[in-house]
Order: structure tokens, then C-alpha cells, then sequence
């Protein structure tokens, strides 16, 4: 008999400790949507691969942080367009698989908790993406893949605090990806295939196999 009332107060625990946390983070983050972003975000990579002739980064010899020569303006166009496919194609699975679970439990979407996490995440991504513009303003072209790895890592973990916890693993993976990558920048496409796409798989997976599964 007792054993059997401490398990009712395990689980009273258990459905009073998931009702705070739904009051209080958002959790409407979907494992597929993770899983959707790594697939469209290696197929991104795939594009500005084959973009590049093959190579496994802008050839040195044009894009070096030591030339003054400008960069193709054809190229930094192309990468742009084929980076804002990926995002705009990831955030809208996001967005669809992201009210669909929250539908499923019974939660809003949008609230203040959402809100905080998208403040959190929009802050470190537009200094980034400044940065990233002095960057290229310098010629120092070959450090711009790694602050789009380093910020995006920072953006995660400035944002995981209004999430769920997992995030904040994501966040530091990018950002010790992020300065690998600045020190191996001859290999920047496969970074950004692993930051961008294999990590958000992984991810995705752990986070349908513990929540949603």
C-alpha cells in the first residue's frame, strides 16, 4: 500500500514538474523539424559544394585574408541565395512540425516563453551576420564561415535558458566547431555540413527519441 502511494507522488511530481515547464520554456520544438533542417541544410552544402568545383573551400589564391583582391561578386551572391533557401525551407518545417506539436500538447504556440527565445536567438544572430559583413568589408573572407558557426552556437546558448536543456549542448558544439573551423578553414564546406546539417540530425534524433517517441 505505501509503495503504491509513493508512486502516485512520484507521479504527481512528474505532472506538476512538466506543467511548470511548459508554463515556463518553450518546448514546442520538434525532434523531426531538427532532423528536416540537418537534411536541407546538407543538401545547401551539397549546392555551394558542387558551386565550388568540388573544393572543400574558396580557392586561397582568391579569397585569401592576405589578397586585396575583392571576391566574385557572383559567388558571395549565390552562397546568400543558396543560405536563405536553406533558412527560409528549415524555419518553416520548424515553424508547421513546431504548431503541430504543440497542438498535440495542448499548449500555445506563441507565448511568452516563445518570445524570450526568439529575442535570445535574434540578438547574437544579427551581430553575427554583422560581423560577418566587416568581415568581408576587410578581406578577411576565409573567418566569415566560422563566425557563421560561432554565433549561431551562441545564439543556442543564450536562447537555451527559455528551452529545453538540449539545446545548450547544440549551442557549444557549434561554437568548438566554429573555431576548429577558423584554424582548418581548407575545410570549411565540411564544417558547415556537420554544424549546419550532421549536428541538427543528431539533435533532431535525441529529441524525438526522449520527447516525442
Amino acid at each position: 500500500m505505501e509503495q503504491l502511494e509513493n508512486k502516485a507522488y512520484i507521479q504527481d511530481i512528474k505532472e506538476i514538474r512538466s506543467m511548470m515547464e511548459r508554463s515556463s520554456k518553450f518546448i514546442s520544438l520538434s525532434g523531426i523539424s531538427g532532423i528536416i533542417a540537418g537534411i536541407i541544410a546538407l543538401a545547401g552544402t551539397a549546392i555551394a559544394w558542387w558551386y565550388l568545383n568540388y573544393k572543400l573551400a574558396p580557392e586561397v589564391g582568391t579569397v585569401s585574408m592576405t589578397t586585396n583582391k575583392v571576391i566574385e561578386l557572383k559567388l558571395i551572391l549565390f552562397l546568400v541565395i543558396d543560405a536563405i533557401f536553406v533558412l527560409l525551407l528549415a524555419v518553416g518545417f520548424g515553424i508547421f512540425l513546431g504548431l503541430r506539436k504543440s497542438k498535440q500538447l495542448n499548449v500555445p504556440f506563441w507565448n511568452k516563453s516563445a518570445e524570450l527565445t526568439m529575442w535570445n536567438l535574434i540578438i547574437p544572430l544579427v551581430a553575427g551576420g554583422i560581423f560577418c559583413l566587416v568581415l568581408y568589408k576587410y578581406n578577411l573572407y576565409l573567418l566569415i564561415a566560422p563566425a557563421t558557426l560561432i554565433f549561431y552556437g551562441l545564439a543556442l546558448l543564450n536562447a537555451s535558458k527559455y528551452t529545453l536543456h538540449e539545446v545548450r549542448y547544440l549551442g557549444i558544439c557549434e561554437i568548438i566547431l566554429g573555431l576548429i573551423c577558423s584554424i582548418m578553414y581548407e575545410y570549411t564546406v565540411i564544417f558547415w555540413a556537420i554544424g549546419f546539417g550532421v549536428l541538427h540530425i543528431v539533435y533532431g534524433a535525441v529529441m524525438y527519441y526522449r520527447y516525442e517517441r
